[in-house]
């Protein structure tokens, strides 16, 4: 999410540091090699892989030649498939063997209670089991559009994540700046929910500190996913607080391949990948002091 102005202090008296985590590993062929462009020719320190993904094991092959690449696991809870039996995930789906793909619809379903915990955990545990049967290390969990910020999500999937021995999770929260997206009607209407479902912060935080998981400051780019441009990466970066925080970010291919899926994000992905590999992002971030960091640093 958009960052508040940072407090004035001097540069020598702060320490900042960014994960610049890569969402959607294992989407397409397309959006895996983008990755691993922006991880090796740019400031990508970290990926997330998704179990139910068609193009798994492409990912899987590829976060294996490039080891110095943080992965972690993407849960899948909406817009996709189980890995489970449809049956034994009643609750998570939408009538027709597959999850919701109303991100609304879910939250509803969240808050008012009938989403089944028992089901979200196991099916969480399955998705991380399978990237560490391939041999993947995790790093960390997140989900796919952010679901575990609801309070129902988010205690199976730490249980999950408990279980699977994996000690790190996105901090999907953040401070929002409403001057960062001035001039950017488009976004209003995403600040504003943001901002409502801020106040759900402070129970991330109490949940994640009792069950002893670790995570950062924050999420930056959550508001500006799928519109992000030049001036307000440089802004969001130019005003990153000091700590630890996590910048989440799409890139992909454009391709035929994207065009089969059900994703809001297409030429986007390829905007942020040249703003990833730019040279002038990286000296942005030397400039600004800020030091490129993944979840294995957190541990």
């Amino acid at each position: 999410m958009l960052i508040a102005e940072c407090r004035r202090l001097p540069l020598s008296c702060r320490v900042r540091r960014l994960i610049v985590n890569a969402d959607d590993f294992g989407l397409t062929l397309g959006v895996n090699r983008a990755i691993i462009e922006a991880h090796t020719q740019g400031i990508v320190t970290s990926a997330t892989l998704m179990a139910n993904s068609a193009a798994f094991d492409d990912a899987v092959q590829l976060a294996h030649s490039h080891p110095k690449l943080g992965v972690g696991c993407h849960l899948v809870l909406v817009d996709g498939s189980p890995l489970l039996d449809p049956a034994d995930v009643p609750s998570l789906l939408a009538g027709d063997r597959t999850f919701h793909r109303d991100i609304g619809s879910f939250a509803l379903r969240a808050i008012t209670g009938r989403l089944h915990e028992k089901e979200i955990e196991a099916e969480a545990t399955a998705q991380v089991r399978k990237l560490q049967s391939a041999g993947i290390t995790v790093r960390h969990v997140d989900t796919h559009k952010h679901t575990h910020l609801f309070p129902a999500v988010l205690r199976p999937v730490l249980r999950a994540a408990q279980a699977c021995g994996v000690r790190a999770i996105r901090n999907p929260f953040g401070r929002v700046a409403f001057s960062l997206i001035a001039g950017r009607p488009h976004l209003w209407k995403r600040y504003g929910e943001v901002k409502v479902l801020n106040a759900l912060s402070r129970k991330f935080h109490e949940t994640v500190h009792a069950a002893g998981m670790v995570t950062t400051g924050g999420s930056l780019g959550v508001v500006a996913t799928g519109a992000l441009d030049e001036r307000l990466f440089h802004l969001i970066l130019e005003n990153l607080p000091e700590g630890t925080w996590e910048f989440v970010t799409h890139p992909g291919y454009n391709d035929a391949e994207l065009a089969g899926v059900h994703t809001r994000l297409r030429e986007s992905r390829e905007t942020e990948l040249r703003l990833l590999t730019s040279p002038v992002t990286r000296e942005l971030l030397n400039r600004n002091g800020i030091q490129l960091v993944s979840y294995r640093d957190l541990l």
